[in-house]
């Protein structure tokens, strides 16, 4: 007797475990959202080289050896600035000469004058032939073509020597410097004396496909719209941090390059402070803002076949559900054309492991995606 009470205890207590058992696993818990619309902002990112706003390499309109440099490498420096100092002695030597041939050529030309005046009276009194008359007034002509002469080479003397002060053309900073003292140089050298950039601005240069910048004209009307209203633009410099100040694209390439099939957009950055340099690098983030879409996280879809699937939650079980989405993305959320309604519930995580008509505990509904 004792035995059979026995029995049955142990089959009441299989049996309640069993039940409670199945009852834990009628709903599996998974992490669920709740779709609905808000406006997203995508950031497309785009490789950038860096250029200031005015580059200008500078380089001798003279021959001669280098007597003074007057900058360090990596100078701020003025417009109008001595930058370097070369040999001026042969070129003050030849605006002397110059200045010794304007005078003799005025010389010249007062004798000759005065030479034309004589002929002239001499002639009235039938003194001279007319030939002799003709004589003096060509004399004086050669001598006013001799000082005017004379003095070009003055002016050409004079720039010459000037051109020995070598000056910045803009503001700017200063680059590297190849030469020192005692190098020969001339308007032929391969290599600037310096490179001076104007970096009160920087450039950064990017390249768009052509389907992205048909977009933006689509989107703004034209691409002088789309240059005046497209929001600000960041920028990400090389070692990897964030520039603090936003830029603004200001002009976008009227062709498309043949051979790569994009355009070259160009965005301007405030650099005040001259931490983004010419010839640098970066990325540069073009923001794209959508209203009342519908967004939704990477990881609550699945691709089968080159489609695009996600789960909804349809009277407490899994329903898959086919979903268009905008062709670019940030890596991590799609934008939903359509599939998707405001309201509907769906699997947020692990949608490629899911199965079709799996029970989901709906008690637990997380937020949804921004």
């Amino acid at each position: 007797m004792k035995t059979s009470i026995y029995f049955i205890v142990c089959c009441l207590s299989f049996l309640t475990a069993c039940s409670n058992k199945k009852q834990d696993t009628s709903g599996e818990e998974y992490k669920t959202l709740t779709v609905t619309q808000s406006d997203k902002t995508l950031q497309s990112v785009y490789p950038a080289s860096l250029r200031g706003q005015q580059s200008v390499e500078i380089r001798p309109q003279i021959s001669g050896t280098i007597t003074d440099i007057r900058i360090n490498e990596g100078d701020v420096v003025q417009r109008g600035q001595i930058l370097f100092i070369i040999d001026q002695v042969p070129y003050k030597a030849a605006l002397e000469t110059a200045l010794a041939n304007v005078k003799s050529a005025e010389a010249q030309l007062q004798t000759a004058r005065l030479t034309a005046n004589s002929k002239e009276e001499l002639y009235k009194e039938k003194v001279v032939s007319d030939f002799d008359r003709q004589t003096a007034r060509n004399e004086l002509l050669e001598a006013e073509a001799a000082l005017a002469q004379a003095k070009a080479e003055e002016t050409n003397a004079r720039n010459n020597l000037s051109y020995t002060e070598v000056r910045s053309p803009v503001d700017g900073v200063a680059s590297m410097i190849p030469y020192r003292v005692g190098a020969l140089v001339s308007s032929s050298i391969t290599e600037p004396l310096v490179t001076v950039s104007d970096d009160k601005n920087i450039y950064a240069y990017f390249s768009m496909a052509e389907n992205q910048m048909l977009d933006l004209i689509q989107q703004y009307g034209s691409l002088e719209e789309a240059c005046r209203n497209m929001p600000s633009v960041g920028l990400t410099m090389s070692n990897g941090k964030v520039y603090e100040k936003a830029g603004r694209i200001d002009a976008i390439s009227g062709t498309i390059d043949e051979s790569t099939g994009v355009v070259t957009i160009r965005a301007v950055f405030p650099n005040e402070n001259h931490l983004l340099r010419n010839g640098g690098s970066g990325t540069v983030s073009v923001p794209t803002i959508h209203k009342n879409c519908i967004v939704i996280p990477k990881s609550a879809t699945y691709e089968l076949q080159n489609r695009i699937f996600t789960w909804k939650v349809v009277d407490g079980k899994t329903q898959s559900a086919p979903i268009s989405v905008y062709k670019y993305n940030d890596g991590q959320t799609y934008i939903v054309l359509s599939g998707l309604s405001a309201g509907d519930i769906i699997i947020a995580e692990g949608a490629g492991l899911m199965k079709e008509g799996t029970t989901i505990n709906t008690n637990h509904i997380s937020e949804s995606v921004q």
